[in-house]
């Protein structure tokens, strides 16, 4: 499990370099290659609890992972069910089984992460134009075959091996091939989406780029598309045996290409207002 970290990012693409891993002399620091990161993503995210890593493309530094500290001021002492707490402040832990009486006829909506609940706020207009356009460029794609794209809300069981209870999640978009398959008595489905898209905002990109990165590679998604309104671009992670094998960002003026699905190809300058 990974928690507790932030990828500050100014990337314009991530290429494959050369393995780099050398300390720069500072305290607590070291720099390493996107390559690095990338084929051993799970190690540096740990590494960073200690010291900032420097990750540099080409001897060119292009992002960092440091350790997100906890917020200063205290937050008063309350039941889950009294205090739900957004995403950009400190999490609210609980048991399963409390998340599951919380979210009982409960009209916000929550997401519950390796033991930790979380109120996801209203989305803002920028967030809900993404959202609309891309699931009309999967909607298109997708007819006809047998994947069907989805839209929050709609609840994802994910569990992790070493976690005895699954983590909830509402996913902002996602393509689910095997519906037929995985659907429950009471019309849930129980299974795992091929590929998942969550659209940032300035509370939720630390869960985004981290937390879910990580939670969705273990649990067997096979694409991650993380979409930044803001900076008006998408990252797109390709896992393969719950391992990040490719990764590739791209700018509103250019288009965005599936590694899983052939053909599936988003003209960005459309998606951002």
């Amino acid at each position: 499990m990974l928690k507790g970290f932030a990828l500050i990012y100014n990337l314009d693409i991530i290429e494959l370099a050369n393995l780099a891993n050398i300390c720069d002399g500072r305290c607590h620091t070291m720099i390493v290659s996107s390559t690095e990161v990338q084929n051993n993503f799970g190690k540096y995210l740990m590494l960073a609890a200690k010291e900032e890593v420097i990750v540099t493309r080409n001897g060119v530094e292009i992002a960092r992972l440091q350790k997100v500290e906890e917020p200063e001021a205290a937050l008063q002492e309350s039941t889950v069910k009294e205090m739900p707490l957004p995403y950009h402040a400190k999490s609210q832990k609980a048991t399963y089984e409390e998340f599951q009486e919380l979210t009982l006829d409960e009209e916000n909506r929550y997401e519950y992460i390796d033991g930790e609940i979380y109120l996801l706020a209203s989305p803002r207009t920028a967030h809900q134009y993404a959202a609309g356009t891309l699931f009309g460029h999967f909607f298109n794609h997708f007819q006809g075959s047998k994947c069907t794209p989805f839209t929050a809300p709609y609840d994802i069981h994910l569990k992790r091996p070493s976690y005895d209870d699954p983590s909830v999640v509402q996913p902002d978009l996602m393509i689910i091939c095997d519906l037929d398959d995985h659907l429950n008595d009471q019309d849930y489905y129980t299974g795992v989406p091929s590929l998942v898209v969550e659209i940032l905002s300035e509370s939720t990109q630390g869960k985004d780029l981290v937390k879910k990165l990580d939670l969705y590679m273990e649990c067997g998604v096979g694409e991650y598309w993380i979409v930044d309104p803001s900076e008006k671009k998408v990252i797109i992670y390709y896992f393969e045996e719950r391992e990040i094998r490719r990764t590739v960002i791209c700018k509103s003026t250019e288009t965005a290409d599936s590694f899983l699905f052939d053909g599936l190809s988003v003209d960005l300058g459309r998606v951002f207002k």
